[in-house]
């Protein structure tokens, strides 16, 4: 069976577990040499362990993405090391704050911020000078349910999200005719610590909706980890080349023919963040 990523070099941010983690061990089936980061070189054991375990030598970078020093750091390292970066997938994300705007930490609000969307916008600025020079790339931004709806006591990731799909949106109009595509995944609210947590802190701050949502997800009721990373493999490889500044949910939309939807997909506003005028 033919790698779709073979000899392509990924940097993926924010994968120690959960989703990042998921996304690096389907690359690495595919073919893909690996760059992955963390807060903290020891968390990526666990999935240092097991991409080797597929044959994989994986570069491991300690970084904070908010940091424009770290990423700089980091995206000179990889090319150092793998002589370019081909696909960025930009998974590092927090919940924030939970519980009514007024009543969330200041400091934790900005971060939330710093590091769900400034995070993406400085590794994408520090990567696509490389991806211009060998005139192709993947850059895949992790959007969130946050992303098409509003939850209430969770604003500052939601205000995140939504930017994250408004700043793909942006960057691939910049990017025609470059061979850089640029989308954003939606992976649907899938069991992982982020959900654990989410699911205390609303309990705490007394939000039932979320609270229910949480208990469902991490009871086994969440979307699929494997469907998400499938769609990661599909939006870097080149089945999909053309399909670029589009919101591709793995939980609602049909990723098994995608590649055959991109001339579809790409006349659609479907796909886009945009306003519906009722006649």
């Amino acid at each position: 069976m033919m790698e779709v990523l073979q000899q392509r070099v990924a940097l993926i941010t924010g994968a120690s577990r959960g989703i990042g983690q998921a996304i690096a061990l389907a690359y690495a089936r595919e073919g893909a040499q690996l760059a992955l980061t963390a807060r903290t070189i020891d968390a990526l054991a666990s999935t240092a362990q097991q991409v080797q375990a597929l044959g994989r030598a994986p570069q491991l970078l300690q970084a904070d993405v908010a940091s424009p020093t770290d990423v700089e750091a980091i995206v000179r390292s990889v090319v150092e090391h793998f002589g370019t970066i081909d696909i960025l997938v930009n998974n590092a994300g927090i919940a924030g704050p939970i519980g009514p705007l007024q009543e969330n930490d200041v400091s934790d609000w900005i971060r939330t911020i710093q590091v769900n969307l400034i995070g993406p916008y400085l590794c994408c600025h520090a990567v696509l000078p490389i991806m211009r020079q060998h005139q192709r790339g993947k850059i895949i931004n992790l959007a969130g349910a946050g992303a098409t709806a509003a939850w209430g006591n969770m604003s500052a990731y939601c205000a995140t999200k939504v930017a994250v799909v408004r700043l793909t949106e942006t960057l691939a109009l910049e990017l025609q005719g470059t061979n850089i595509q640029v989308n954003a995944l939606g992976p649907g609210s899938i069991h992982t610590q982020m959900w654990e947590e989410l699911r205390d802190q609303a309990q705490r701050v007394g939000d039932s909706a979320l609270y229910a949502l949480g208990q469902r997800v991490t009871s086994g009721g969440g979307a699929s980890l494997e469907r998400a990373a499938d769609l990661a493999v599909l939006l870097a490889s080149a089945a999909t080349d053309g399909l670029s500044g589009r919101l591709i949910s793995a939980v609602t939309d049909d990723i098994t023919h995608l590649p055959h939807a991109v001339p579809r997909i790409m006349a659609s506003e479907a796909y886009l963040l945009r306003r519906v005028d009722l006649a």
